[in-house]
């Protein structure tokens, strides 16, 4: 009991007076370091990659945006932010920015509702499942160029099927390339075919993890099926639902392929009709050859999806709080604490 205890509160790394040294040979020194090294050589390609190709040009992107530069002689001249000032003051880039918004909103909220409504009834127990789960995915797979251009024959303004379609139950044409609103729903509705499925099935893994004695105990208690999934199903789909928003925030403030696709030329209409930020980026960079004004203009795009995620951050801790956790939320201090106490309760 004595030798245990002495040994016990002996300083680590001091040898116990009469037990021998305990020399390691190399290879269990290898072994150690391996241990230790191996999970970062594992992990190093895609840091290594992302250097190289992310990392780089995002702060050669950065250098360039202060910049008045020459793309072909490879030069530049400093102006600090007068690059960003300049876009700031272009009533074309304000135009663009309220384009994305407008199509981000009208695309976004259809497609997190159908795509709600789309996983719950593929949760259900239906025939052919997994034909119909496939099915929601092939929008997915199709090439963003081949979906502009069939919705571009669909919601022509002279010759369209959606036109023609709707002239059937007495409803004159819409001017889908002229008017901004209807340009921005045709839009919108690429951006759903494609995105919808995808989100659907995000959303239908999330479903499938709740615990079925969920639903059984509300049957019991006489809740219907409305009542379960208003009840059951959209509590426990918070984390995933702020997740499907973050990316869908992302991507919607980003679009480009469907609005290039919409005609032709791929300027964002006559009259900027639909012009979004990365349509007037691409317009500047590679149809003016300004890649200064083109970089503060990225630059300007991120701090804008940045503002929009922090917000998304802060709703995300309103609502989903600590459901998914093991427990209740610890702050900083208590998490060192609760550390400390466990350490010493293993050394015992």
């Amino acid at each position: 009991m004595t030798a245990t205890i002495a040994e016990r509160d002996a300083a680590p790394g001091v040898p116990t007076p009469g037990r021998p040294v305990r020399v390691l040979s190399f290879s269990q020194r290898l072994s150690r370091w391996d241990v230790r090294l191996s999970p970062y050589l594992y992990i190093s390609p895609f840091f290594i990659v992302f250097a190289v190709v992310g990392l780089f040009p995002i702060l050669y992107t950065a250098v360039i945006s202060f910049m008045d530069w020459d793309q072909i002689r490879r030069s530049g001249e400093w102006v600090g932010f007068a690059q960003y000032a300049w876009i700031l003051q272009q009533p074309k880039f304000w135009v663009a920015l309220g384009n994305t918004f407008s199509i981000f909103l009208l695309s976004s909220v259809p497609q997190l509702i159908l795509a709600t409504f789309i996983a719950a009834m593929l949760d259900r127990h239906i025939r052919a499942r997994t034909f119909w789960r496939m099915s929601v995915l092939l929008p997915y797979v199709v090439a963003p160029v081949a979906v502009g251009l069939i919705f571009n024959a669909l919601f022509a303004d002279n010759s369209g099927q959606v036109n023609a379609w709707l002239g059937m139950v007495g409803i004159g044409p819409i001017p889908w390339h002229v008017d901004p609103f209807w340009s921005h729903v045709a839009i919108a509705t690429m951006v759903n075919y494609r995105w919808t499925g995808y989100n659907a099935l995000i959303l239908l893994a999330a479903m499938q993890a709740i615990p079925r004695d969920y639903y059984e105990a509300a049957t019991v208690d006489g809740a219907g099926p409305f009542r379960q999934f208003w009840s059951v199903t959209l509590p426990s789909l918070r984390p995933t639902l702020i997740f499907v928003i973050i990316t869908s925030t992302i991507g919607g403030l980003q679009i480009f392929d469907e609005p290039r696709m919409f005609d032709q030329f791929g300027r964002g209409g006559a009259a900027s009709q639909w012009l979004t930020i990365t349509l007037y980026l691409y317009d500047i960079g590679w149809g003016e050859w300004n890649f200064g004004r083109a970089a503060a203009m990225a630059w300007l795009l991120f701090l804008i999806i940045l503002a929009v995620g922090l917000v998304n951050l802060l709703v995300t801790r309103a609502l989903v709080r600590d459901e998914g956790g093991r427990g209740p939320v610890l702050t900083r201090a208590e998490r060192r604490a609760q550390r400390r106490a466990q350490r010493k309760e293993a050394t015992r």
